[in-house]
């Protein structure tokens, strides 16, 4: 769809541009606003890179290059814009610092002419060096980026940069050009992004982003969490529980846990660190914990800032970024916000309530909290929540949303538990769940001496694992009697069958349970 407005703006089609226009408005200011720090210079900024893109819209030879090429327009507007404003006034984090006195007057002094410097020798450069180092250590596009840009095959594009270096290395004052680059302008090499998975690790690691990144392996969407989840003690009883549960063993998921908190524990390093993270419970539900976490870290001059989206053009069920391919994830590339202290509240807010022992908590806050979530950078953590609280058994039959959705899928014609976790992982992809955490409840369902669903060849033993089932994506799945009795509102799942099921912080266990979901509230409530 992009293309063919981009082809029809091309031959002066001004509707085609005016859709263009809507449709990156929001990357675009995002970009422009984290440079730039001022709605007003921002949306100046934005409205000067389209005229700019409208007027020059017809010399890009290839339509598929145009939101590269466009943010490369949007970031020297910035530029511009910030050059004007120079002589005039302080960005408010160096006014904060030479307040608070963290920060001298003369290593200011000392910084502003070594960008002036710097600039001076770069322009010195001839075009042929000059603008792949600009794009490189100005702009922070990958190498791949600046080749496909430029048309100049990989292998030349870094002889270019390493003849720049040496060029520059003659004529500044200093050892390390690199630490000149990386001290002087944002979004170079020293930032390290954090990610929910292996496969968007990966492609972020290809060069789709300059620096460092971290895959945060967790699933704080099952088994029990705490507020305090890195004790020693918490962790081995989370440990036991995901092992028992999901089959993750308990040696393997604590050393992973020391791994990454490692890593994380290092973030003093960067200048930047970036989150990316989606708009599923999965996600929000780690976003809040490193948010809650980083709250208690000393931040320093260590900027922190956050990717979150919950669509893309094209993909008509967003299920999250590892869908993208890496020319689409590349997009997103300085798209993030950064965020700050209402951001890092909201989050250690929702963390502290998601993983409380009693769910009300976590209700009253996302009611207290609505409009303000809504307005910031976590506009997704209200519905992810919710659906979280809706996976409590239902007053009025005792299902969660997940099982009573599957029952329903299985009367529907879904037969299979492939068939199952796809119709149900996409009716309910606010819950963002993984095939792993799926099984936990189809297990849930499957075992017991009562059981909701039949699987052909597998036992109904509180042991019952899928590993060990020959073909089990592909077995015959039917609902019971009391299956249909349950679905029907004239028997209640936790008393003919009981549950032992962690939410959160909240642990419901038994034939009888404290807490259950009102859908008619729209909130849980204390039976």
């Amino acid at each position: 769809m992009e293309t063919r407005w981009i082809e029809e703006a091309q031959q002066g089609d001004t509707e085609a541009f005016g859709r263009l226009v809507a449709h990156f408005r929001g990357m675009a200011f995002a970009v422009a606003y984290d440079r730039l720090r001022d709605v007003h210079l921002a949306e100046d900024a934005v409205q000067e890179a389209f005229l700019e893109a409208y007027t020059y819209i017809g010399r890009l030879e290839e339509p598929a290059a145009f939101p590269g090429w466009f943010k490369t327009i949007v970031i020297r507007q910035c530029q511009r814009t910030l050059r004007r404003k120079r002589h005039s006034s302080l960005p408010l984090e160096v006014a904060v610092h030479l307040t608070d006195g963290s920060q001298a007057v003369a290593e200011l002094a000392e910084q502003k002419e070594g960008a002036r410097i710097l600039h001076q020798s770069v322009a010195e450069l001839g075009e042929r060096l000059r603008v792949p180092l600009q794009l490189f250590y100005f702009y922070g596009y990958s190498l791949q980026e600046i080749s496909a840009y430029l048309d100049i095959p990989l292998s030349a594009l870094k002889k270019r940069l390493f003849d720049a270096r040496r060029k520059l290395r003659g004529a500044l004052p200093v050892i390390d050009l690199a630490s000149v680059f990386n001290s002087l302008y944002e979004g170079g090499r020293n930032m390290l992004h954090i990610v929910n998975g292996d496969s968007v690790g990966n492609m972020l690691k290809q060069g789709i982003v300059q620096g460092d990144v971290l895959v945060w392996r967790e699933i704080y969407s099952a088994g029990p969490n705490f507020v305090n989840s890195g004790g020693d003690q918490e962790r081995a009883f989370r440990a036991q529980a995901l092992e028992q549960s999901m089959g993750i063993p308990s040696a393997v998921y604590i050393a992973g846990c020391a791994e990454q908190e490692e890593k994380l524990h290092g973030f003093s390093r960067y200048e930047e660190v970036v989150l990316w993270f989606e708009h599923d419970l999965f996600d929000q539900s780690m976003l809040a914990y490193l948010l809650h976490w980083f709250k208690g870290q000393r931040l320093g001059r260590t900027r922190l800032s956050l990717l979150c989206i919950g669509e893309f053009p094209g993909i008509e069920l967003f299920h999250g970024l590892g869908q993208l391919t890496p020319e689409q994830l590349s997009t997103l590339n300085g798209t993030w916000r950064t965020i700050g202290t209402e951001e890092l509240e909201l989050g250690s807010e929702l963390w502290q309530a998601y993983a409380a022992a009693e769910p009300d908590h976590l209700a009253d806050l996302l009611e207290l909290r609505k409009d303000q979530l809504a307005a910031s950078a976590l506009p997704f953590a209200y519905p992810a929540f919710q659906a979280h609280l809706s996976r409590l058994p239902s007053v009025e039959n005792g299902l969660g949303i997940v099982e009573q959705t599957t029952l329903h899928k299985v009367r529907g014609g879904a037969d299979t538990p492939m068939k199952l976790f796809r119709q149900v992982a996409d009716e309910l992809h606010m819950l963002g769940m993984g095939d792993l955490e799926y099984w936990l409840y189809l297990r849930g369902m499957v075992q017991g001496a009562n059981p909701l669903l039949h699987i052909d060849g597998v036992e109904a033993a509180d042991n019952w694992d899928f590993r060990q089932v020959p073909d089990f994506l592909n077995r015959k799945v039917t609902a019971t009697m009391l299956g249909g009795q349950v679905l029907e509102g004239t028997a209640d799942r936790v008393a003919a069958q009981g549950i032992d099921v962690w939410y959160g912080g909240l642990h419901l266990h038994g034939h009888s349970v404290p807490w259950r979901w009102d859908s008619l509230a729209q909130r849980p409530v204390r039976m």
